[in-house]
């Protein structure tokens, strides 16, 4: 057997310190902020049958294609560990059998996704997103809504961004523009990319998502989305758009704005910043009407949204807070049993921290410095005979003693 240290995979990393105190500061100030909105937790696992992602996210996306995890397991399942978290909530909607029971469903997630590419700064191999999903809603509302509360996380956290949006149509829009667009492209589909040439055929509009440079200059004078919506999608988008307007919310429209996966119809929105590099997307989502009925359920309304942790965590501004931190001790071995027991009691209150050897005054005053608590209590045979502990308040410098119920 190899004596060799054995390393975190390439494209995975441990979140630990300061990191991981961002990390739990962002989940729960977001979480909050989704809870206000009407959301309620939920989680999926992160494993799931591979065909979830290929009939939802798409066998022509790239992620299908290229990035899953999937391998086949014990039992002789197709399985992958899960590269995005809406799939993992429709399914539980459909097995559930929620699209026959009516009604809303608002939920939001956290949690790790997987994706095999190349690891650079801020997207890894192993990630984690926040998002929040939306049922039986059939309101462009609604969708203004979820983007108000994407730009109610970001303001908390004081991250700058631009809202980019666009209109993907629906069923009885997308497959009109799709054919004049592949009429468009087809004129000069050998210079396109090889990933491109291949979307032509399985999925044209992927073709607008393509960051090849080439690619872009030829969608040009392609024909816009947004100009060949039916009259209900037009009708929806222009809503959207006053909505947003009417809130204060600044946006602008991308035409070539498509999010990559296939389930999306309608709005389709994408949070930038420029704060991190290059323009990069920090967090995006849409609607997906029909991605119920793709899984097998009733056409139920959908819309959603996802944040990537890990690019934000650098831009996160904690607040300030000042929160106490008590620093208990004894002073002998007989008080030791006492000081744990107010312990106990303290911790349903504050963050308690307990010194476990006997020390003197001295010494649990530089112990409590060194964990930065503000308050040091401490327990000695006077105290203990007294039934009353020694308080001393770091920042205000005061000294005082109570009675221990007062504690």
């Amino acid at each position: 057997m190899s004596n060799k240290n054995i390393q975190s995979l390439r494209g995975m990393k441990d979140i630990v310190n300061e990191e991981s105190t961002l990390f739990t500061y962002f989940v729960d100030n977001a979480s909050a902020i989704a809870k206000r909105y009407g959301f309620s937790y939920m989680e999926t696992p992160i494993l799931e049958e591979t065909a979830l992602f290929k009939r939802s996210v798409g066998e022509s996306s790239d992620i299908v294609n290229k990035e899953m995890y999937n391998f086949t397991d014990k039992g002789e399942h197709e399985v992958c560990l899960r590269p995005e978290g809406t799939a993992g909530v429709v399914r539980h909607f459909v097995e559930k059998k929620l699209d026959r029971a009516g009604g809303t469903q608002r939920w939001y997630y956290y949690g790790p996704m997987f994706r095999y590419e190349r690891p650079q700064k801020g997207r890894l191999r192993e990630f984690h997103q926040f998002g929040c999903e939306v049922f039986g809603v059939d309101s462009v509302i609604e969708d203004a809504n979820i983007i108000m509360m994407i730009k109610d996380i970001l303001d908390f956290f004081e991250i700058g961004f631009k809202l980019q949006l666009n209109s993907l149509g629906d069923q009885n829009c997308m497959p009109q523009y799709k054919e004049s667009l592949v009429q468009h492209l087809t004129d000069f589909k050998t210079e396109l990319c090889e990933d491109c040439q291949v979307r032509i055929c399985t999925n044209p509009i992927r073709v607008l998502d393509c960051k090849n440079e080439t690619c872009q200059a030829k969608l040009v004078d392609a024909p816009k989305i947004t100009h060949n919506l039916c009259e209900s999608c037009d009708s929806d988008f222009k809503k959207l758009k006053e909505i947003l307007d009417f809130n204060g919310v600044e946006y602008e429209i991308d035409t070539n704005l498509v999010r990559g996966l296939d389930y999306y119809s309608k709005t389709a929105f994408e949070f930038v910043s420029n704060e991190i590099g290059a323009q990069s997307a920090i967090a995006g989502g849409g609607r997906y009407d029909r991605l119920v009925e793709f899984l097998g359920g009733r056409p139920t309304a959908g819309v959603g949204f996802a944040i990537g942790i890990e690019r934000l965590l650098e831009l996160v501004k904690m607040k300030e807070t000042k929160e106490d931190i008590v620093y208990m001790g004894a002073l002998d071995e007989a008080s030791l049993n006492t000081v744990l027991k107010a312990a106990n009691s303290k911790r349903k209150t504050t963050k308690t921290l307990v010194e476990y050897t006997p020390r003197g005054f001295g010494k649990h005053f530089k112990l409590a410095e060194k964990v930065n608590a503000n308050i040091v209590a401490l327990i000695g045979e006077k105290e203990l005979n007294e039934g009353t502990i020694y308080i001393k308040n770091i920042d205000s410098k005061e000294e005082y003693t109570l009675k221990l119920e007062e504690f």
